[in-house]
C-alpha cells in the first residue's frame, strides 16, 4: 500500500508568467488609476463647480510646478538618494530673476538666469554627494538651509515686483483652450522623464545603482557620474519650477515654495518608488501628482483651511511609507 501526496491546486502564478494584463491590474499604477477615479467621482459630487473646465485647469497650477521637480527626483530617489534642498533652489532661482530684472533683463535672460541658478545649485549639491561621497541627505538639509538663507540676506523684508509683462506666460499663459503652459510643459516633460528611465541604458543604470551600488560600480558603471546628472536635474527642474512659480505669482520673496519638498517628495513616494532606492516608475510618479492635484482643489472649494491640508500629507507620506512594511510582514 503506497502513500499518495495529495495534489494541491490553486497555487498563485508567478508574476514573470502572467499575461501583461493580469499583471498591469495587479500594479501600484491601476489602484492609483482606481483612487484618482474615486477623488474625482467624489470631488464632483461634494462640489458644484469642480466639473466645470476652467476650474479644472486652474486646478493643475495646485500641483504642475511640483510634478515638475517630483519627476527628476523620482530618479534621484531610485537611485538610493534624495534632495531636499529643491524648495530652497526654487528661492534662490527666483531672487537671481529678482535681481536680473531689476537690472534690466528682459524675459529670455530671466528664464536662463532661473534656469542657471537651479543648474548650478543641482551640480553644488552632486559635487558634495557623488564628488565627496557625502550623504545626500545631510548635504541637502544643509544646503536646504544655505540657499534659503542667501535669498533672506539678499531680500530681507523685502519683494522683488514688477516683471516684464512677457515673463506672466510662463506661468499664467495658455497654449490652447483651457491647456495652461504650465501643463503642456509638464506633460513633455514627464514624456521625456518616462523614456529616459524606462528606454534608456541610463534609466537601467539608475535602477541598478538603487539596487545594489556596490555591485553596480563592479559592473562597470559609473555610479558617481550618474549620481552627479541626476542632482543636476534635479537642480534643472527646479530652476524650470522657480520661473513658472515666480511667473505665475508675480513676484519674489524669500518665503516662496516653502514646503513644497515634502509635497515633492510625497509625490514620489505615493508613486510607488521605494524610499529605499531601486524601484518606481514615472507613470506613477505623474498619477500620484494628479491625485494630490485633486484633493489639493477639492479642499479648496470645500474651504478647508490649508494646516489641514498640511496634516493630511504628513499622513499621506507616513502612511504609503509603512503601510507595504506592514503587509510585507503580515
Amino acid at each position: 500500500m503506497t502513500d499518495t501526496a495529495p495534489i494541491r491546486t490553486g497555487r498563485a502564478i508567478p508574476d514573470r508568467l502572467q499575461s501583461p494584463a493580469a499583471r498591469a491590474l495587479r500594479s501600484w499604477e491601476s489602484i492609483l488609476v482606481a483612487v484618482a477615479i474615486a477623488i474625482f467621482i467624489t470631488n464632483s459630487f461634494t462640489s458644484p463647480f469642480f466639473l466645470n473646465a476652467w476650474n479644472l485647469s486652474d486646478a493643475t497650477f495646485n500641483f504642475t510646478e511640483k510634478a515638475m521637480i517630483a519627476l527628476a527626483m523620482a530618479l534621484l530617489i531610485i537611485s538610493g538618494e534624495i534632495d531636499l534642498s529643491v524648495a530652497s533652489i526654487i528661492a534662490l532661482a527666483s531672487t537671481a530673476m529678482g535681481l536680473a530684472m531689476q537690472a534690466g533683463a528682459g524675459v529670455p535672460v530671466l528664464v536662463l538666469v532661473g534656469i542657471g541658478t537651479g543648474v548650478l545649485c543641482g551640480a553644488f549639491n552632486g559635487f558634495l554627494v557623488a564628488g565627496l561621497g557625502l550623504p545626500s541627505i545631510v548635504v541637502t538639509i544643509g544646503t536646504m538651509s544655505l540657499f534659503r538663507g542667501i535669498a533672506y540676506i539678499v531680500l530681507g523684508d523685502r519683494a522683488f515686483t514688477g516683471y516684464p509683462p512677457g515673463f506672466a506666460y510662463f506661468g499664467q499663459g495658455y497654449v490652447w483652450w483651457v491647456f495652461s503652459f504650465e501643463l503642456v510643459l509638464f506633460t513633455v516633460l514627464a514624456l521625456i522623464y518616462w523614456a529616459l528611465l524606462h528606454r534608456t541604458s541610463f534609466g537601467r543604470a539608475v535602477y541598478a545603482i538603487g539596487n545594489n551600488a556596490t555591485a553596480a560600480q563592479f559592473s562597470g558603471i559609473r555610479v558617481a557620474r550618474v549620481k552627479f546628472i541626476l542632482f543636476l536635474l534635479t537642480g534643472l527642474m527646479s530652476g524650470i519650477a522657480a520661473v513658472c512659480l515666480t511667473s505665475r505669482l508675480g513676484s519674489t520673496r524669500p518665503s516662496i515654495a516653502t514646503g513644497f519638498e515634502l509635497e515633492v517628495v510625497t509625490m514620489v513616494v505615493l508613486g510607488g518608488v521605494s524610499i529605499l532606492g531601486g524601484s518606481g516608475s514615472i507613470l506613477g510618479v505623474v498619477l500620484a501628482a494628479l491625485i494630490m492635484g485633486m484633493v489639493t482643489f477639492g479642499f479648496g472649494l470645500l474651504n478647508v483651511p490649508g494646516i489641514v491640508m498640511s496634516i493630511f500629507l504628513g499622513v499621506l507620506l507616513i502612511s504609503v511609507i509603512a503601510l507595504p512594511r506592514l503587509f510585507g510582514k503580515r
